[in-house]
């Protein structure tokens, strides 16, 4: 599946495939990711995401970029990551199995602030579980997964419309943040086809990576050194700037400085680069939250099952509310809060494919009641199943 094509010659076809069109989920992906111009995937092949990777072998070359089939998720992550401090932007998508391959190199974008996308198809685990079958337990590994203490995006899209459009949201956050950004779909999403729209070139917003503000030589150049926002620029290799990078403790100079007050001030920054923007980051949907009573939280496929669910128990004269997680990282603690201030809600109710693993973050922000809704994996939470919970 390896391909390479001169990067001096001409693409074969458009970049944006702008229309309307009936697309599976991961091939939503690939054409945002070429509408948000990726110019590196490296990846391999695992299902449910080898559909990415099979759409963007054929059309990425066709536009000038480079597919490299490598040969495990180590490299493909390790690939991605020399891409991006190159100049260039760099995705890979995988599943459970190779998402945890790539655990120690995601710390290592994190610690050298490399932007880049990740996307992980979630199925039925842990270790090859079910393959061909949909899971939603991988949320906690990827705000936790890698040691250590970090800041990550994470969204979560409940359709491939979605897909599309918080695949081009990805690529933005990576570069303004310069974090490794995670596209947490499931199974269901991935294999789902639907109508996608996408538009003209034009409409696509690109955020910009901020650079040095000077060029190379004039001055010292510190390139860990941090703006208003905690976010350093960005030279890449080849524009003439000294950038040393490296996975241990590092100064602003990006050499080693192994003491306490050094990594003290570089971790919090990795941190709060994304706490302290929780709140230009967060993205979620509500529905008939303001006189809820209970309020159903949900990420992904089972939103769909959850809205189901919700708009029925209001036929029913049952004043229940949604609150779909579009962002799951950072979690939008902050808007449960003042949910509950609000004084109506009575419980919580959040279900998932996996054994609870968002419900604790809702149990963390409350005292009130939160009950679970839960399947280890391998198929879709029913909207009776959430009704029946609700109705109690």
């Amino acid at each position: 599946m390896t391909t390479e094509t001169d990067s001096a010659a001409p693409p074969l076809e458009p970049r944006v495939d702008t229309g309307t069109h009936f697309m599976l989920g991961d091939h939503a992906v690939a054409e945002a990711a070429l509408a948000a111009d990726l110019d590196f995937f490296g990846g391999y092949p695992i299902t449910p995401s080898t559909e990415i990777a099979e759409r963007l072998a054929h059309r990425l070359p066709r536009v000038g970029g480079k597919f490299v089939q490598m040969e495990d998720e180590l490299g493909s992550m390790a690939s991605i990551i020399g891409a991006s401090l190159a100049g260039g932007r760099a995705m890979t998508a995988t599943s459970g199995p190779g998402f945890s391959l790539m655990m120690e190199n995601i710390g290592l974008a994190a610690m050298m602030e490399v932007p880049v996308v990740v996307v992980d198809v979630m199925r039925a685990s842990p270790s090859t579980g079910l393959p061909t079958m949909l899971g939603q337990a991988d949320v906690l590994q990827a705000r936790w997964g890698s040691h250590g203490d970090y800041g990550i995006i994470a969204y979560s899209p409940a359709s491939p419309q979605e897909c599309f459009s918080l695949t081009i949201m990805a690529f933005n956050a990576a570069d303004r943040y310069r974090v490794p950004v995670f596209l947490m779909m499931d199974e269901a999403v991935a294999h789902m086809t639907e109508r996608v729209v996408i538009p003209p070139a034009s409409e696509i917003v690109r955020v910009e990576r901020k650079g040095p503000d000077k060029p190379p030589g004039e001055e010292r150049f510190l390139p860990f050194k941090p703006g208003e926002d905690l976010v350093p620029p960005m030279a890449h290799a080849g524009e003439g700037y000294k950038v040393h990078f490296t996975g241990l403790t590092h100064d602003e100079r990006g050499y080693p400085a192994l003491n306490v007050p050094t990594h003290e001030s570089l971790v919090r920054r990795l941190v709060d680069k994304i706490r302290l923007n929780a709140d230009k980051i967060k993205m979620y949907n509500e529905y008939l939250v303001n006189d809820a009573e209970v309020m159903v939280v949900s990420f992904g496929s089972t939103s769909r099952s959850a809205f189901s669910a919700v708009h029925e128990a209001r036929a029913r004269g049952i004043k229940a509310g949604h609150l779909r997680l579009i962002t799951i990282w950072p979690f939008p603690e902050s808007r449960i809060r003042r949910i509950i201030k609000m004084g109506n809600v009575k419980k919580f109710i959040v279900p998932e494919i996996n054994l609870g693993q968002m419900r604790r973050e809702v149990e963390r922000v409350t005292s009130l009641p939160v009950i679970g809704i839960n399947s280890a994996g391998g198929r879709m939470i029913t909207p009776d199943e959430i009704l029946e919970v609700i109705a109690k």
